[in-house]
């Protein structure tokens, strides 16, 4: 349990060396599992399960929900996915986290393979896509959400008590949705190809219904929330229908290579704003920049027999490298916003989930660079494939630890992690530990409410994740940053499946390129300020939270920076690690340290205390 602060600061006016004090025992530092935390990402997608659970399901503490969704409309609806900590089932998000996850496997197969995980992923994507083509009842006709957000979050109860009403909606020709019938093809589409090599019929069968889905999309175009006003205030589409038709599109050239479908995001470049958009998000809403990157891969693989639409391909091409150069924080600074411990920052709400889509999004263009021999050259410099994968890594190693707070945002990985997660099944005890009916708000009253942590584990859970600041508050009710979702873990399934295959020795730092002058050695730039935020107590042993800010006193802008840091004994942040031993470098996201301007590291450990030294700085 965490005691009050205690603060304590030790201001060292030009000094070459910090002496950091504390007391406490020695803190083993070790690399991330991303194989284990591969795993609890896909267990995630088994606690969100709707309708009959399997009996070999690995989420114990669920149990056989919603089995009539759809009767009372005279459609079996039965499955599929609850969305986040409620019990909706949205269709838009859905299926994007359903591309996600095939797109993971077009891309990483063969490191799914290697780690066993492969059929985990198919069974996770089959549960999604079962469900879909039992939703789309008519070739224009597809069934998109089941039940109701307003009155589902009156009630806090286990899917297995669930009471409120599970109305179903439809999107058809007099009601269109271009976004969810797109990006449902999309979904099917990029499914086919994953199950191709295993299951031909299946493949087969989602192929069929992807190609009927496009059509409807586009033959009879519109808002889906225009159709839809119970989706509206709930998923939005913000960035209109068409991204989802050349996304769509897009799969189906990947899934089929059919040329009719490579003409149509060529021919609606312009007009549908897949060549003129230069985004820094990508989402369940906004779908451009994934669709950028995907055409790209066309160019990596076909080069001359694309020539057709080369031209259009580049221009795809510019724009997927303005988000990725955006991202690295090479973009001339049109960046994403970060936090101040290297978090990639879009929005106050659920961020984590355009963390996990980046990451995604530069891992697979890392990889499409490697194996062309080639690099990202961003308006602030070139980046290296494997520069770009460390990047990718670090958010990662963000999410599993390596942050201010020392905390995993991915529930049950580690040993500190969020233990009051906005999520109804995870507060409320099992029905299989307490058989009594819990009702809307009892629960409520009793366990939302609760300051007891989580009776059950949900495992794999990626929460919303910490502010702007790197701050995060462990309570249920914080649903803006505690509450996980399927669209934030499904990306990062692919991520976890690539990192686990090549450990962190073998990928070489993302460090930014010397510039500037002759390097000066000796005497030190920065005013350093000591303070100790945070203290507690686990299991008899007291640990410290460690900020040191440097102010760059030396009047000139450093450009590169070496640091010796020696008996260190845990993870640090705000300095990248170097191959030569104790020694540190800016981080990845910082190129250049202006005059004035501080440099926050920060880490957790007990033990004996941490030296820090200038080694060597440039300046502009």
């Amino acid at each position: 349990m965490n005691k009050a602060p205690a603060t304590t600061c030790l201001l060292i006016a030009a000094a070459s060396s910090l002496l950091l004090l504390a007391t406490a025992a020695v803190v083993d530092a070790s690399p991330f599992d991303y194989a284990g935390a591969f795993d609890k990402c896909l267990l995630f997608f088994e606690a969100q399960r709707s309708g009959k659970l399997p009996a070999d399901r690995r989420v114990q503490w669920r149990g056989d929900s919603a089995l009539t969704d759809g009767f009372s409309q005279g459609v079996d609806l039965v499955g599929g996915y609850y969305d986040s900590g409620d019990h909706v089932k949205f269709g838009l998000p859905m299926a994007y986290a359903m591309t996600m996850l095939s797109w993971g496997v077009v891309e990483f197969e063969k490191e799914m393979v290697d780690g066993n995980k492969l059929n985990r992923v198919l069974d996770a994507i089959r549960w999604g896509t079962n469900y879909f083509v039992k939703a789309h009842t008519q070739p224009n006709a597809l069934w998109v959400q089941v039940g109701d957000g307003d009155s589902d979050h009156l009630c806090w109860e286990r899917a297995e008590d669930m009471s409120t009403p599970r109305t179903a909606f439809k999107i058809d020709i007099n009601n269109p949705g271009s976004e969810v019938a797109g990006e449902t093809a999309a979904a099917l589409a990029a499914a086919a190809k994953a199950f191709k090599p295993y299951d031909r019929m299946y493949s087969d069968l989602l192929l069929l219904h992807a190609k009927q889905l496009f059509t409807f999309a586009d033959t009879f175009r519109g808002k889906y929330d225009d159709s839809l006003q119970s989706a509206k205030k709930f998923y939005p589409s913000a960035s209109g229908y068409q991204d989802e038709l050349l996304w769509a599109a897009a799969w189906l050239y990947e899934a089929t290579g059919d040329e009719q479908y490579l003409h149509y995001v060529s021919q609606n470049a312009e007009a549908f704003g897949g060549t003129g958009w230069a985004v820094t998000e990508f989402s369940w809403d906004n779908k451009y920049a994934g669709l950028q990157v995907l055409l790209s891969k066309v160019l990596f693989e076909q080069g001359g027999s694309a020539a057709g639409y080369a031209d259009t391909l580049k221009q795809y091409q510019a724009k997927a490298e303005f988000f990725l150069c955006a991202c690295l924080q090479k973009n001339n600074g049109h960046n994403v916003k970060m936090t101040p411990g290297g978090l990639l920052y879009v929005s106050d709400w659920s961020n984590m989930q355009y963390v996990s889509s980046s990451a995604f999004l530069l891992t697979v263009y890392a990889d499409y660079l490697a194996e062309s021999r080639g690099a990202l050259r961003c308006p602030d410099g070139e980046v290296k494939p494997a520069e770009i994968l460390r990047f990718a890594r670090s958010q990662v190693d963000y999410v599993l630890g390596k942050n201010p707070k020392g905390m995993s945002y991915m529930v049950g990985y580690g040993s500190y992690y969020p233990t009051h997660v906005h999520h109804r099944g995870a507060s409320i005890p099992s029905i299989y530990a307490m058989n009594a009916t819990v009702g809307c708000m009892e629960g409520f009253d009793k366990y939302y409410n609760s300051k007891n942590a989580d009776p059950n584990i949900l495992h794999g859970a990626l929460v919303g994740g910490p502010d702007a600041n790197d701050g995060y508050v462990d309570d249920r009710c914080n649903y803006q940053h505690a509450e996980p979702t399927l669209v934030g873990n499904a990306p990062m399934s692919g991520v976890f499946s690539r990192l686990a295959a090549e450990p962190a020795d073998n990928a070489p730092g993302y460090t930014p390129s010397p510039h500037g002058p002759s390097p000066s050695k000796g005497g030190s730039p920065f005013e350093f300020v000591h303070t100790v935020t945070n203290t507690w107590k686990t299991n008899g042993v007291d640990y410290y939270r460690h900020v040191v800010t440097a102010k760059n006193t030396c009047g000139h802008a450093i450009t590169y920076l070496k640091l010796q840091i020696k008996e260190l004994y845990g993870e640090i942040y705000g300095v990248s690690r170097t191959n030569a031993k104790d020694m540190y470098e800016f981080p990845s996201w910082m190129t250049r340290l202006d005059a004035g301007a501080q440099l926050t590291i920060v880490y957790i450990q007990g033990g004996p205390a941490a030296k820090i030294a200038v080694v060597e700085y440039k300046t502009a």
